[in-house]
């Protein structure tokens, strides 16, 4: 660094340039936004809290048969397998994994540390994961995840209850133009099933329905083709699905998926009925795992979805239990969210009283005390970003005479 630039100054060297060069995914968060991410954290968390859900912190690392090994503690979530970043821990000589999700340990939790606490179990959490790759619609590789799990009811209630408290979360966070995107991951496999459709045109219908291309369903899915497309019908907002969904004739192994997405949708749309709730009957990227309905959370504010969660099975071999859940992603959160006004930022002259600084602090400001004496305890403050200074015993808002 030149001599003659003082400490603070950034110069951009190779050498600096290598030393702040990270992997692909991950970042590092400075102010104000690391800031705004804690405040957004445990603003969300408290409002968890309100509604009974108690908060669990398991560790970053677990073993890796553990943490994504047989009877893993949420059924069919293999998929986090290949995201999963392993080392070996030195002391055991056993593989370990750096979590790519909380949700499974969560379940962990519930099923062994917390298997004799009564249920339902309300649990919260927040913490950051990492994963091996990124996608293209989220290329980090790193970031906080927090979310509750509702664990040992398999009632409409349970699901209305998770449901809203994501919604309801968010909007108490301040985020505006919410929506939720109900699904049912099982819903298109029970239709496939019921028709006896081989699994080569299962998977092509699949994709299709991914697309919402009616018109391939349409053309190949033979005696499925009429449920398959009325589905694909009641794809949108969800009174108008429910017009839809309610007047399909259906075999009795899909009616009761249907059954159940209609009751769910219809009850939050009593205890929401100013939120926008759209229905996606066909809808399963993602969502692999999951039981039963399963929702996502939009932002009209941004492009990516704030969360997302449902139902699913905790639990392993000889073990299992119906559970719910969200996950919210604060990358995605704190673009949608409003920053809080920035504090009252006040520079303290080394000559001002010791213990004026506490008082201050109390009353809502930010200090910064002077480590040296300086000329001109404006210019300081103006250098230094604050808006207010110390002078003649009160604080003066810089650009105010004093």
């Amino acid at each position: 660094m030149r001599p003659d630039l003082p400490l603070s100054t950034s110069v951009e060297t190779e050498e600096t340039t290598r030393l702040a060069l990270l992997p692909a995914g991950l970042s590092d968060m400075l102010p104000p936004d690391a800031a705004h991410q804690a405040r957004l954290v445990e603003r969300l968390m408290a409002g968890f809290g309100g509604h009974g859900y108690e908060r669990v912190s398991p560790p970053l690392i677990e073993y890796e048969d553990s943490l994504l090994g047989v009877g893993s503690a949420v059924s069919g979530l293999s998929s986090l397998a290949g995201q999963t970043f392993r080392l070996m821990d030195p002391l055991s000589q056993r593989m370990m994994g750096v979590r790519p999700d909380i949700t499974t340990q969560i379940a962990r939790i519930a099923i062994t540390r917390l298997g004799e606490y009564p249920r339902p179990l309300r649990l919260a959490y927040a913490g950051e994961v990492l994963r091996a790759t990124g996608s293209q619609l989220r290329p980090e590789r790193q970031f906080t995840q927090i979310g509750a799990e509702l664990i040992g009811s398999a009632s409409v209630e349970a699901d209305v209850e998770i449901i809203r408290l994501g919604a309801e979360s968010l909007i108490d966070a301040g985020i505006r133009g919410l929506s939720v995107d109900l699904n049912h991951a099982p819903l298109v496999q029970s239709v496939l099933a019921a028709y006896q459709t081989p699994p080569a045109l299962s998977t092509a219908l699949r994709h299709a329905l991914d697309r919402k291309d009616a018109e391939f369903v349409a053309k190949h899915a033979g005696e499925a083709s009429t449920v398959l497309c009325g589905l694909l019908a009641a794809t949108g907002p969800a009174r108008a699905a429910m017009l839809i969904l309610k007047a399909m004739t259906l075999p009795d192994a899909v009616s009761q998926h249907v059954a159940r997405l209609c009751a769910v949708t219809e009850a939050l749309l009593a205890v929401l009925p100013r939120l926008t709730i759209t229905v996606d009957p066909v809808e399963n990227r993602g969502f692999e795992y999951h039981s039963g309905v399963g929702f996502a959370l939009f932002s009209a504010s941004v492009t990516r979805e704030l969360g997302r969660g449902g139902r699913y099975l905790a639990g392993g071999e000889g073990v299992q239990e119906h559970a719910t859940g969200f996950s919210l992603f604060m990358d995605t959160v704190m673009g949608a969210a409003p920053r809080d006004p920035a504090p009252k930022k006040l520079f303290l002259p080394l000559d001002a009283p010791g213990e004026i600084g506490h008082s201050l602090r109390a009353q809502g400001w930010v200090t910064l005390a002077a480590l040296d004496a300086v000329a001109d305890a404006t210019k300081e403050a103006i250098r230094l970003g604050c808006s207010h200074v110390w002078l003649d015993g009160i604080p003066v808002q810089i650009g105010e005479k004093s």
